[in-house]
């Protein structure tokens, strides 16, 4: 894993901006300064640990140059076809293989791999800068253009402090929309003319016209609108269980020591269990609460037990909490309140002491439906149902309000309440402050990737994969994680696995009901049925943990923000 930067303005200061992302790499730095455009890079050595697997990359002519933070999996495979193709390679990086790839197909190269990443590639051949972000949203890449400057960084830091010439001005519908969410949904972050590139987008900047040409999507994810059961379960458990060994196989590729985080839940052990049959030698790494209600250690040691895989656990204390509350600035660079992100720092730390990569569990429960608001939503619609029929019977006008003055709360609204903290300011109140139009829909994130055709439970994993996956899930644990110069992977996250579970009918991917209940019984011989099928608890800190009267989010934003 790495940190990436540049940008066209001469005057901006690279090494400022590179250097403070330096925990994203710490194994070296390099900036090629060019009379157009500037490319930067800070390194995480993980595969092919010498001198050439360095970026910034250039191909033989100099005319095309590439800097990539992420990984591309099975990489090696393209590589192969690529020698045969005619391309010589200086080393075994997936860099490499990702310039080689963009010389043989163009920006069509982006079809060819999967993976998580942030690339940039600079092509002198037609004078362009182009953007890449992986099609989950795993790795960051944030761009900041006023239609005249260019630059682009892994994280916002980065940009700010390499446009040394520019007043920053912030966002407060993104403050505004921070209070909702918990975070700043794509494309927006907290400050005005800086984006974050959305998840599955490329890009095109033009240098000499200083345009963007281009910010549009490359991949699009089929979803299966059908209710009932379609296929047989042995052969989807078949399917499944090759897809999972395949992806946790390839995610484990590295040239540094390899672990995984193990909660004690679904997703963590499946993955444990899956690199342990690889790696029976393989740290894994767990936090633990003096809470028993938000405790689940005693099951990520029962399944080290059983397989006798090494098992770090620590304790996760309030010290720990106040310790560490002022560094959510540091981490994050813009208002985020996922308080997972304090024992999720703490436990990358914990590893990073024995290993450079883990393997996590993320991106399981939208993959599979393991939230229980999926199928709160569905019951939901159910007796709603029964009701509006009911009424229209009775010839009562029923859209939203009631006659007696009761609301019909949509699906839309339903997915923002269940999903977060509930606000204690006074919405009115808080839009007058930040100077929010009256107008302002705050549900804009979810509603455009609300599809009314698709069935309750794929509808709400769909939003959640577009919104709350990239925009909360994945953006904690790659800061927390980088904070201290880890490497994450999510093997849930495969391209082929995601495609797979949509490609299945609702009933398909839970059977009878049962959240995630495809992947439930895929493992339940070798996890255990006590790990998968009790109670979700989710990894989150005793709200105890936190003295206040407002909710954890509105603390944050007043405490370290204003």
């Amino acid at each position: 894993m790495c940190g990436i930067l540049g940008g066209n303005n001469p005057y901006w200061d690279y090494e400022k901006g590179i250097q403070c992302m330096k925990h994203r790499g710490p194994d070296g730095t390099r900036i090629a300064r060019m009379d157009d455009f500037s490319l930067a890079f800070t390194r995480l050595a993980i595969i092919d640990l010498s001198d050439n697997a360095m970026q910034p990359m250039f191909s033989e002519d100099y005319k095309v140059g590439i800097v990539f933070n992420g990984e591309i999996y099975g990489f090696t495979k393209l590589r192969n076809i690529l020698i045969k193709r005619g391309y010589k390679f200086r080393s075994t990086s997936d860099t490499e293989v990702i310039l080689n790839a963009y010389l043989e197909w163009g920006e069509h190269f982006i079809t060819k791999i999967d993976g998580m990443y942030g690339i940039a590639i600079l092509d002198k051949r037609d004078g362009t800068v182009k953007l890449f972000r992986d099609r989950m949203g795993i790795k960051p890449l944030y761009y900041y253009y006023d239609g005249t400057n260019f630059g682009f960084a892994s994280e916002l830091k980065g940009i700010v402090n390499m446009c040394n010439t520019i007043s920053f001005q912030i966002d407060n519908s993104a403050v505004y929309d921070y209070l909702n969410y918990l975070y700043i949904p794509d494309p927006k972050t907290y400050y005005k003319k800086i984006y974050k590139l959305q998840p599955a987008h490329r890009l095109t900047f033009d240098i000499k016209s200083q345009k963007i040409l281009k910010n549009g999507s490359y991949w699009k994810l089929n979803v299966n609108e059908q209710k009932g059961s379609q296929r047989n379960q042995k052969e989807l458990i078949e399917e499944l269980r090759y897809l999972m060994r395949e992806s946790v196989k390839e995610q484990m590729m590295a040239d540094v020591p390899v672990g995984t985080f193990l909660s004690g839940g679904v997703d963590s052990s499946i993955i444990t269990y899956e690199s342990g049959r690889i790696n029976s030698d393989i740290e894994t790494f767990s936090i633990g609460f003096t809470d028993a209600q938000y405790d689940e250690s005693r099951y990520a040691l029962m399944l080290a037990k059983q397989y006798n895989i090494s098992n770090n656990l620590h304790v996760f204390q309030k010290d720990i909490l106040n310790q560490n509350y002022d560094k959510l600035k540091l981490w994050y660079d813009e208002p985020f309140a996922d308080t997972s992100a304090f024992p999720t720092y703490l436990v990358s730390g914990i590893a990073r002491k024995k290993v450079t990569v883990v393997l996590t569990g993320d991106g399981g429960d939208e993959i599979f439906g393991g939230y229980p608001r999926y199928t709160m939503l569905q019951k939901k619609e159910f007796q709603q149902g029964h009701i509006r029929q009911l009424l229209e019977r009775l010839l009562i006008k029923c859209i939203f309000d009631f006659p007696c003055g009761l609301q019909w709360e949509d699906g839309i609204h339903f997915l923002q309440r269940t999903s977060n903290f509930p606000l204690k300011t006074d919405d009115k109140t808080l839009r007058k402050q930040l100077k929010i139009d009256k107008y302002y829909d705050k549900f804009w994130a979810i509603r455009k990737n609300y599809r009314v055709d698709l069935p309750p439970v794929t509808r709400a994993q769909f939003v959640d994969i577009k919104t709350y996956l990239p925009g909360d899930i994945l953006t904690k644990v790659d800061r927390a994680s980088m904070a201290v110069s880890l490497e994450t992977r999510v093997p849930f996250l495969d391209k082929r696995i995601v495609e797979f579970a949509f490609s299945l009918s609702e009933d398909d991917r839970c059977p009878n009901g049962e959240c995630k209940g495809l992947l439930k019984k895929a493992y339940e011989q070798e996890v255990g049925k006590e790990i998968l099928y009790r109670p979700k608890k989710g990894f989150s800190i005793p709200r105890g943990f936190f003295s206040m009267r407002k909710s954890p989010q509105e603390d944050i934003l007043k405490k370290i923000w204003t």
